[in-house]
């Protein structure tokens, strides 16, 4: 049978097709398998995967008359999936950083200074809408020419009932207008200085009034809560998440960053999609977590920043929870690059290239339940791909701090080049 294609890009020094893995997320050791084909081809015809193989193989399928793009030792992968973002927010707060890393400042010490998380709540709310936009389609931009193809984009920076409407609002524009694919979620995350003491109430006004709106306006497709000391405690957790639950909503779950807060229990026994951070989660919630079916997703910059105390990994790994990577961009510390969140669950973490390059695509797919057609080089799914100018997988954390994403494709198109987006 002959078949049709656009372009192929043939000759990859390794083709990673991930073959086989889009019904369920990788585990175990089935993260280290990595579907790699040498002297690798895919063929794209309009938005779609039509034929994956060896170059002799898939040149022998295709009819006459399409682009060839010549991948000669260089690395192809899936286009890569950032899966927790806190995408929208204003300012930025570089010297509470330096404070944090080089002066052992904690993170709830400078909140209780009045600074933290409510400057940015009050910067953002002050911020145009026209501002917001400019700013975040710079940060998609950066993502985009560095590989990543799909996100999840929390809301969460304003924490007022207009505000976070906004702040959706502004994700779903972007989802139409940029060309990388956001998936939408309401973040009860930070708690506003005319709140600090009245938590309760403030839950109660997300329950009653911002969670049912958001709902009946179809602004987001999951709900998250900063369960953390100093934020949301567990019953207020709980209740938020329940009611979005309600309202239908998927579920997530910031649990035991900075502290071991027990929202990863939380996790496991309301049955959330994803549990994200787990610094602080000892192995028995795990496995509550594992038995749940849960995602985990470890963010590696804040321990990387300032924490000094990553996830345990390799641990978390053995016990059989399937594991994602995301960057964790956030108005704290800004880094676009899953390239750098690979190298440092690499070097840092003790993950294996291919579980990093695993939790990166499919399993960031499964976190947020597009596995079916991202994550994978497969015939018939989305052709979001990326070549590396890397002769191998185990580049990311050999050659880091560097832009290694050469050529990006979404939906078929090449959206980047060399380090530019292309128009």
């Amino acid at each position: 049978m002959v078949i049709k294609a656009d372009f192929a890009i043939i000759n990859a020094e390794e083709l990673v097709t991930l073959k086989g893995t889009s019904s369920r997320p990788l585990v175990g050791e089935e993260m280290r398998n990595l579907g790699i084909i040498k002297d690798g081809a895919v063929a794209i015809k309009d938005d779609r995967i039509v034929a994956v193989g060896t170059t002799k193989e898939v040149l022998g399928k295709l009819e006459k008359g399409f682009e060839v793009i010549d991948a000669s030792g260089k690395l192809v992968t899936p286009g890569l999936i950032d899966p927790h973002v806190h995408l929208i927010f204003a300012g930025s707060r570089e010297e509470e950083l330096e404070m944090m890393a080089v002066k052992g400042v904690s993170y709830l010490e400078i909140k209780e200074r009045g600074g933290g998380m409510p400057t940015t709540l009050k910067k953002t709310g002050e911020a145009s809408t026209e501002e917001l936009l400019e700013k975040t389609s710079k940060i998609l931009d950066t993502m985009l020419v560095h590989g990543t193809t799909t996100i999840e984009a929390k809301s969460g920076y304003e924490m007022t009932f207009h505000g976070e409407i906004r702040q959706l609002e502004i994700i779903n524009i972007l989802n139409k207008i940029h060309p990388i694919d956001l998936v939408p979620t309401f973040l009860a995350q930070g708690i506003p200085f005319e709140y600090e003491n009245r938590v309760d109430e403030l839950t109660r006004e997300i329950v009653e009034k911002w969670i049912p709106e958001i709902a009946k306006r179809r602004l987001a497709e999951y709900c998250d809560v900063f369960c953390e000391k100093g934020y949301f405690n567990i019953e207020q957790s709980r209740r938020i998440l329940e009611t979005g639950r309600k309202y239908g909503m998927k579920l997530r779950i910031h649990a035991d960053w900075l502290v071991h807060s027990g929202g990863a229990r939380l996790g496991a026994e309301l049955g959330v999609v994803s549990a994200d951070h787990l610094i602080f989660t000892p192995m028995e919630d795990i496995e509550a977590l594992v038995r749940k079916g849960t995602i985990g997703i470890f963010l590696p910059t804040t321990p990387f920043c300032y924490l000094g105390t990553y996830a345990k990994a390799r641990e978390i790994i053995n016990k059989g929870l399937p594991v994602a990577l995301a960057t964790d961009l956030s108005a704290a510390n800004m880094c676009e690059s899953m390239q750098m969140m690979m190298a440092i669950a690499v070097l840092q973490m003790k993950m294996t290239t291919e579980e990093a390059l695993v939790a990166a695509t499919i399993n960031a797919a499964h976190s947020i339940e597009r596995a079916y057609e991202i994550g994978s080089l497969e015939e018939g799914k989305k052709a979001d791909i990326v070549i590396f100018d890397a002769p191998n997988h185990k580049f990311f954390p050999y050659h880091y701090g560097v832009n290694l994403a050469e050529k990006v494709f979404k939906n078929g198109k090449l959206v980047a080049e060399k380090g530019r987006r292309i128009k």
